[in-house]
């Protein structure tokens, strides 16, 4: 079994595959100032509540965006599942070609998704919408090279700046309200923010695929915490919630070493 670790901003979304099959999943916020013996207790707590014995883990992968945490969740692997870990990142084999000016500057998570989204729909162009802690937009063409995107702010991160930068607006809960027009301040901050958010993905998605594709058809895949409230609104054609996951495995599988007799 392989114990995969996408480490965001905001939460740490972590996977368990067995084989290519995810048969657990969990969250937990994210801080750099965990210790090592913090994670990997949390890490073997949380997979023994879930039934799956630590010593079943043969290896874990690890995609962050937070390279300040990096090195207490690299011993943390080492230290309570006895192995190093294969960590995402500029130099491993991916199966794309990265068409960034300066590949290096390409967030890990971004290539995770753009690596599933080649596996899972192979032969065609393909754009990825990410909804974490900010929105992320990604291009792959269906020769799998990875061409770039755009990055806005993601809904919560909206909102608390609208929290933060204003006198008397106070945080919502962030759904996904009936119609545009609010008419409690609450609402009118809700509405804001989604119908916000889901118009201007659909006019960046819609210049990202003229300038990239033309009139080409273009698969658009959407995934993250916040996905599921955009479902049935155009935004995407297929939602997969654990891409990331999905494509860090894929990675750690591109880079094992060959099986020799």
């Amino acid at each position: 079994m392989i114990l995969c670790l996408d480490v965001g901003n905001s939460q740490i979304h972590a996977g368990v595959f067995d084989g290519e099959k995810r048969i657990c999943q969990f969250r937990k916020n994210s801080s750099v100032e965990d210790s090592s013996d913090q994670l990997g207790v949390f890490l073997r707590t949380v997979l023994r509540e879930n039934g799956i014995d630590p010593a079943a883990i043969t290896d874990t992968a690890i995609c962050t965006v937070v390279p300040a945490g990096l090195y207490s969740l690299r011993a943390a692997c080492i230290k309570y599942f006895g192995k190093a870990p294969f960590v995402l990142q500029a130099g491993v084999k991916t199966g794309l070609k990265i068409r960034y000016k300066n590949p290096q500057e390409v967030g890990a998570d971004r290539i995770a998704n753009a690596i599933a989204a080649a596996e899972l729909f192979p032969d065609q162009h393909r754009m990825v919408v990410d909804f974490g802690t900010a929105t992320t937009c990604d291009v792959i063409t269906a020769t799998n090279e990875y061409l770039g995107g755009a990055i806005m702010p993601g809904l919560k991160l909206s909102m608390n700046a609208l929290q933060a930068g204003t006198a008397k607006l106070a945080a919502v809960e962030i759904v996904k309200p009936e119609k545009a027009l609010g008419q409690t301040t609450a609402n009118s901050v809700q509405s804001g923010l989604y119908f916000g958010h889901l118009h201007a993905l659909r006019g960046l998605l819609q210049q990202l695929r003229q300038e990239a594709f033309g009139t080409q058809a273009t698969t658009v895949i959407g995934t993250g915490g916040f996905a599921s409230l955009f479902a049935n609104s155009g935004v995407f054609d297929h939602e997969v919630p654990d891409l990331v996951l999905t494509g860090l495995r894929l990675a750690w599988r591109k880079n094992q070493p060959p099986i020799t007799a």
